[in-house]
């Protein structure tokens, strides 16, 4: 490869593994919502409590001790309630213990960055690969004491995790530290405090096949009324039979609603979750279910019809059709997006533009070919130095949201998603496909380029165009040079070979007739020989 890195194969992304369907409880009386934050502030502090014997527990935890935590919680609340409770704290243990082994690695990079460039003399310059040295000597000594900082953190992580301690906050480490800097927030201490006690609430229960509408402790029937198992602290507040507290509200889904429906109707599970946003003054229903695994189709059917190239970018995707044999087709398209502004409004600009990019997609009937990109080691400082533009750009970039929405909905909609390698696609594509793309309508830029180079290493063609052979050699009998091979085929990059005899149809003179030359068919007033041929003067009368 000359110094290059391995591309990976393309493969062919596999669809999501569960659905998440949410709901406003509309029209609650105050005395439910009071039910709902007594019982979420009860199951939350049973919820901290455990909590906090799991994450002392640390590596050596087992099914023995997670029974014992469970019969502790039980009396307090139920077997069901104190299984949910449980289960989610294992889930935030191991969330915290993934989370400090990125941090790991992220220290780690940072460090070797640091000791290479010291390592180098001042003002030498690095390479595409590598980076230089330091531009001064004072830039040297204030990175050589971040060095030190990075290493005592590295060192500190390393014993965090081989002593298997996480650092875990109910409701939000960064809702925690906001309480230190209210006035920036712009918050009071009464409007936070009610917003850190609905952030540590714990009102979630897991499904269960079997059981009427698939789950026993939050139940919502197929018409839409919704019911709890009260804790046993709690049971006076029943308005039910057998402990339970049926809500004024009615619910429906607007999304899903038919397999929300179809499941509760046959008692599959069912997992909620309900939540109280304090900033709208509104109450939530969330219900999740897990989905079969799905069985992709394989590469070569995906890309039989050809695919749909896709570049992601900051502020849009650049995408572009390419048939089976790699040719651009058409004119390119662009699905720009705003990410500034609020979560809610940055996700709905990401769903806008990917719901636009799927149903052109679904129009041609092709699949969508994007790059497996993950910025995760790209955007430290250690790296980047002072390139702040560069490293909130690729910040920025919204690549998990992107990839997570666009597998789920391409899957809805029956349209396969190709994974390829990100390696050197924008470079070769602006090197290969920018220049030969633009006309005097159409200006090609490096993204729609990318998208074309993305698209051929799906199909898997390479990337780079084939050399146009010289016009007196563009015909028939030779073939045109761009027209594009099957990889396996010998030769396709490498030269013409030499054809043996005449360059063009005709026969040298002296061996036969002229096939081109009109006077040697047997036509009426033409001569069947070559024979010398003079043109009589025109009379001036009759």
């Amino acid at each position: 490869m000359g110094g290059l890195r391995q591309v990976a194969a393309p493969f062919v992304a596999p669809g999501p593994s569960g659905v998440a369907v949410r709901t406003r409880l509309k029209d609650l009386t105050r005395g439910d919502e009071e039910v709902l934050g007594l019982v979420g502030d009860h199951l939350g502090a049973l919820a901290s409590r455990d909590l906090k014997a799991r994450c002392s527990a640390g590596p050596e935890h087992d099914s023995e001790g997670w029974a014992a935590r469970k019969r502790a919680l039980t009396a307090e609340s139920s077997s069901r309630w104190a299984g949910s409770v449980t289960k989610a704290s294992h889930d935030q243990w191991a969330l915290a213990r993934r989370g400090l082994l990125a941090h790991i690695h992220s220290l780690q990079a940072g460090v070797r960055t640091l000791a290479h460039r010291l390592s180098l003399p001042v003002g030498e310059k690095g390479s595409k690969r590598a980076p230089g040295g330091y531009r001064s000597g004072r830039e040297w000594f204030a990175k050589s004491r971040r060095l030190r900082v990075l290493e005592d953190r590295l060192q500190a992580a390393q014993a965090d995790w081989e002593g298997g301690i996480v650092h875990v906050v109910r409701g939000g480490r960064r809702l925690l530290n906001t309480r230190h800097h209210l006035e920036a927030a712009g918050l009071g201490e009464a409007e936070w405090r009610r917003r850190w006690r609905a952030g540590r609430r714990f009102l979630q229960a897991d499904g269960e096949s079997g059981k009427r509408y698939g789950n026993e402790t939050i139940r919502v029937t197929p018409d839409g009324e919704v019911s709890l198992k009260l804790p046993a602290p709690l049971a006076y507040l029943a308005n039910a039979p057998h402990g339970r507290y049926v809500l004024g509200a009615r619910v429906s889904f607007a999304h899903r609603g038919g397999q929300w429906a179809d499941r509760v109707s046959t008692n599959r599970a069912v997992a909620y979750r309900i939540h109280e946003d304090t900033g709208r003054g509104r109450w939530y229903l969330t219900a999740s279910w897990t989905l079969p695994p799905v069985q992709t189709i394989p590469l070569d059917a995906a890309r039989a019809r050809g695919v749909v190239g896709v570049d992601t970018n900051a502020d849009h995707l650049a995408a572009w059709r390419l048939d089976a044999h790699g040719n651009p087709l058409g004119e390119p398209l662009r699905f720009g997006y705003d990410l500034t502004g609020t979560a809610s409004h940055r996700d709905a600009q990401v769903r806008h533009a990917l719901i636009r990019l799927l149903h052109w997609a679904r129009r041609h009937g092709l699949a969508i070919a994007v790059e497996d990109l993950d910025f995760a080691a790209e955007t430290t400082r250690e790296k980047h130095g002072r390139r702040k533009r560069f490293r909130n750009l690729i910040s920025g970039m919204p690549v998990a949201r992107l990839r997570a929405r666009l597998v789920s909905m391409a899957t809805e909609l029956g349209i396969p998603v190709i994974a390829v390698d990100p390696a050197y696609t924008s470079r070769w594509g602006a090197q290969h496909w920018q220049e030969p793309l633009t006309t005097t309508s159409r200006k090609t830029t490096r993204h729609d380029a990318a998208a074309v180079a993305i698209g051929r290493r799906a199909l898997g063609h390479p990337i780079r165009r084939r050399t146009a052979p010289p016009p007196a050699h563009r015909s028939d009998e030779q073939g045109h040079r761009t027209v594009q091979a099957r990889p396996g085929s010998p030769g396709r990059e490498g030269h013409r070979p030499r054809i043996p005899g005449p360059r063009t149809r005709s026969v040298p003179p002296g061996r036969a007739a002229n096939a081109v030359d009109q006077n040697a068919q047997h036509r009426p007033g033409r001569s069947a020989e070559h024979e010398t041929w003079q043109q009589d003067s025109l009379p001036l009368s009759l």
